[in-house]
């Protein structure tokens, strides 16, 4: 029976659960794959130091011991960040290894030269993990739903986030108290910049949508607007509506062109990722022969990681010696100005309904029983056009698109 040598750069949360999860199943990998997959080292800062549950034997602080190991056929990067990821995963793709990656940073920023130096070595770059967690979405992007055209693709794509404003939408927590709640679960950061500011779904929007279009969509061109300034008065006019409020990443086809955003929005009953809640993620995939497909599962964790990383794995070893990286070109996606983008929005204000309708003309007013400031719904404009009439307006409160 064959031998695959697998090595981990990294054990912390993911890779300590990606170590278990293998050798946990390892006798069901044998049926699944015939062959027997072992872990056969972990990169650690520290190898010195005591970790729960791995054997201090497989660890090492040396890159080149994986390397120069011709043994190792699989390296599964959960390190994060650009370097030293991108450096010791170039070297081991010019050394011939295949590479599995949980990187969202990495790919959403270097991907395309990665496949192509994977394509050149005759070796897989999979990164099934770096988005959604357990969700199966890179791998029907790039296999079951390539004989479609994919109009658009939006999703919840940040655990931290949905969490919060569910806390915020069913318990009628302020902001900064379901911040705090997700910090002590453990599903914040200390420092929360990154899930509360939309930049973590950025990337994974980014990466999506060039896999969905073929091209490269620039993370940096995507306008992106986290959730920090929502607040429990958002969410009272919310539930006025009969909507829910969520971070949502999107790309879609739209009469301007292709429209990218990571952006708060308001979802009404019925759409499909209404009732996504807590850490769920849900992603919807619009194609042109398929129409709406919806994906939703756990998005983040240690075990719903390392599943989606264990899965690429596994597809590594079925292809060997076979590249089976699917690309998206070098060229960057045209992507349309944000501002040009039409949308109807839901706006507080403490100016009077006369002074709003002089401004916005028709518009629906939400009562949600908050004295001192009036709510309501604008009919379809541009971005820029609804910038200009709300600095005519002043004294904005607050707004929020409004999707569908």
């Amino acid at each position: 029976m064959d031998k695959i040598r697998v090595a981990i750069l990294g054990a912390g949360t993911v890779g300590t659960g990606v170590y278990k999860l293998i050798n946990k199943q390892a006798d069901e990998m044998i049926h699944k794959v015939g062959a027997n997959i072992e872990i056969a080292k972990i990169l650690v800062r520290n190898k010195n130091k005591t970790r729960d549950g791995i054997d201090s034997a497989y660890l090492t602080d040396n890159f080149d011991e994986i390397l120069n190991d011709d043994s190792i056929n699989i390296v599964v990067e959960v390190m994060g960040g650009i370097e030293p990821a991108n450096t010791y995963i170039t070297q081991a793709l010019k050394a011939k290894k295949n590479i599995v990656t949980a990187n969202k940073d990495l790919i959403a920023s270097k991907g395309h030269a990665l496949m192509e130096l994977a394509k050149e070595n005759g070796c897989d770059l999979l990164f099934e993990a770096a988005v959604a967690g357990a969700i199966p979405i890179i791998r029907p992007l790039k296999q079951c739903l390539a004989g479609n055209y994919i109009s658009e693709i939006m999703g919840i794509v940040n655990g931290t986030t949905n969490f919060i404003l569910t806390k915020m939408t069913k318990e009628g927590m302020d902001f900064d108290e379901a911040l705090k709640i997700a910090q002590d679960l453990g599903y914040a950061e200390a420092d929360p910049t990154a899930d509360i500011e939309g930049y973590d779904a950025v990337r994974k929007i980014a990466i999506l949508a060039s896999l969905a279009k073929g091209k490269t969509v620039d993370f940096e061109e995507i306008y992106t607007e986290g959730i920090s300034k929502i607040t429990a008065e958002d969410f009272k006019y919310a539930k006025k509506m009969g909507r829910s409020i969520k971070l949502l990443g999107k790309c879609k086809n739209e009469d301007t062109g292709v429209v990218c955003s990571v952006a708060p929005r308001l979802l009404a009953p019925d759409h499909p990722l209404y009732n996504v809640s807590g850490v769920t993620n849900g992603i919807l995939v619009r194609g042109n022969m398929v129409g709406d497909l919806v994906f939703i599962g756990s998005g983040a964790g240690k075990l719903p990681t390392a599943s989606a990383v264990v899965s690429d794995v596994v597809d590594s070893v079925r292809h060997l010696n076979v590249s089976t990286t699917v690309m998206w070109k070098e060229e960057k996606l045209e992507v349309e100005d944000f501002s040009k983008s039409k949308k109807k929005f839901f706006v507080r204000t403490t100016k009077s309904k006369e002074e709003v309708e002089a401004v916005f003309g028709n518009v629906e007013y939400i009562d949600a029983g908050i004295s001192g400031e009036i709510g309501f719904a604008t009919e379809k404009l541009s971005e820029q056009d609804f910038d200009a009439k709300a600095e005519k307006l002043g004294n904005v409160i607050s707004r929020i698109r409004i999707e569908g």
